[in-house]
């Protein structure tokens, strides 16, 4: 999983979890240390808008 350096909104500890827990057999994470703390830390989620519920009714 690599990690870059961008927009601390897009690091956040679901996605983190997201990689973590999708891994079958082996997890590679690359990334600086310094992201990977501030990705554990930031419990924020954005709501997100993906119109899916409008599409299933369809």
């Amino acid at each position: 999983m690599v990690i870059p350096q961008t927009a601390p909104m897009l690091l956040t500890r679901n996605l983190l979890y997201t990689g973590i827990t999708r891994a079958k057999k082996l997890l590679i994470i690359i990334g600086s240390q310094k992201i990977i703390d501030f990705m554990i830390q930031n419990v924020d989620s954005k709501e997100r808008n993906t119109g899916l519920e409008f599409k299933m009714k369809e």
